[in-house]
């Protein structure tokens, strides 16, 4: 078994993910080969393409969005991602128990109810909510009253919470797309069937499961059972991939751990130069990966994930995260983690001034020196 430095590793990702060298490529068959773009916020993965397609400009993304090609909403680990329409109505199904279990978490069931009762049972809230919302587009906000209005005592945006979980809803493109910044209770909702006018496919099992891991390698390899299963939100994978042993190449890890692959995926010169790169918050490299080592050192993960629902935006210098940014009043702030080198200052520095106009910003700061 060929054992794969940490180095290899890092190459291996970058170039899958476009950040060795930006693409070319259209931006819905590059949504496509990522599979998924984390969209916490709608601006950040205009900025996560950004830095991976060449000439990329917002109306790529948003005229994606507003013809119904991509579509937002909850998906991996139940959180918001951007992906094709076509991968959206697969995917979905597949991972649906995740979902479930996050709507049936303790989170929802201890604050769902403000007064007396248990509040409505699933099956039911899904009908309701998918009645309410009749085909059309509403507010987060107004669908959360309406649910309120019906059962007094429940947390109106909690229901609302549990619906868009338990059902496939998309982000409308007025409430999801560039500019749409900071205020989450007014993205709109409306049922996937309607705005996409085909019913989301009721597939799932193990060549569902099988294809998501192809697709995984594609993006995210060679990796681990552990870290397909943190990328999706799925368990017992280890199964599914152990059917698929003749298509898969097997290699050993920097620490000994087995990793898998695509057996015709062809892993880069570990020697290849890897640019800066600026990405965004919640960028796909960052939770790509149970052992984020390959992109991230153990001690700094605590500074670009300070909390349980916070990633920051980072910058990587030759392949790895080495700071953080932030952007606000017209200024994009870096932040590293240490001292850069004078030439690694110097291509951020030129990085982020490409950056700049892309975010409508006048200014690039730092916070401290950076030189050696």
């Amino acid at each position: 078994m060929t054992a794969l430095s940490l180095r290899s590793l890092n190459r291996a990702f970058l170039d899958r993910q476009f950040l060795l060298a930006r693409t070319g490529r259209p931006p819905l068959d590059v949504i496509g080969r990522l599979v998924a773009l984390q969209a916490q916020e709608p601006n950040w993965p205009y900025v996560g393409l950004w830095s991976r397609i060449q000439g990329f400009t917002q109306t790529d993304l948003t005229t994606l969005v507003e013809d119904r090609k991509v579509v937002r909403s909850a998906l991996l680990r139940s959180t918001q991602h951007l992906t094709t329409a076509d991968d959206f109505r697969r995917l979905r199904p597949l991972v649906q128990p995740v979902l479930d279990r996050t709507a049936g978490s303790s989170y929802f069931t201890r604050n769902r109810v403000t007064g007396h009762g248990a509040g409505p049972d699933a099956a039911s809230l899904v009908t309701e909510g998918l009645a309410l919302l009749g085909g059309r587009t509403l507010s987060r906000r107004e669908l959360a009253r309406r649910l309120a209005e019906r059962h007094p005592g429940c947390d109106g945006r909690i229901l609302a919470g549990e619906v868009e979980l338990r059902t496939p809803l998309v982000h409308d493109p007025a409430t999801g797309s560039w500019g749409s910044w900071g205020n989450r209770s007014a993205i709109s909702v409306t049922p996937a069937g309607a705005w996409l006018g085909r019913p989301v496919e009721a597939t799932g099992g193990g060549d569902a499961a099988k294809e998501l891991i192809r697709r995984y390698l594609a993006a995210f390899g060679p990796a681990g059972v552990k870290d397909v299963q943190a990328w999706c939100g799925l368990t017992r994978l280890g199964e599914v991939v152990a059917e698929m042993d003749a298509e898969l190449r097997r290699y050993s890890g920097p620490g000994g751990g087995e990793l898998f692959d695509l057996a015709d995926a062809e892993l880069p010169d570990p020697e290849t130069p890897a640019p800066v790169r600026l990405l965004p918050a919640f960028d796909n490299v960052l939770l790509g990966h149970a052992d984020r080592t390959r992109i991230i050192g153990d001690e700094d993960r605590g500074r670009v994930m300070p909390g349980s629902a916070q990633v920051r935006p980072t910058f990587l210098v030759d392949g790895r995260v080495h700071g953080t940014w932030s952007f606000g009043a017209g200024t994009l702030r870096l932040a590293p983690f240490g001292p850069l080198r004078a030439t690694d200052r110097a291509a951020l520095e030129e990085e982020a001034h490409r950056l700049l106009p892309f975010v409508g910003g006048t200014t690039v700061a730092e916070d401290r020196p950076a030189t050696t």
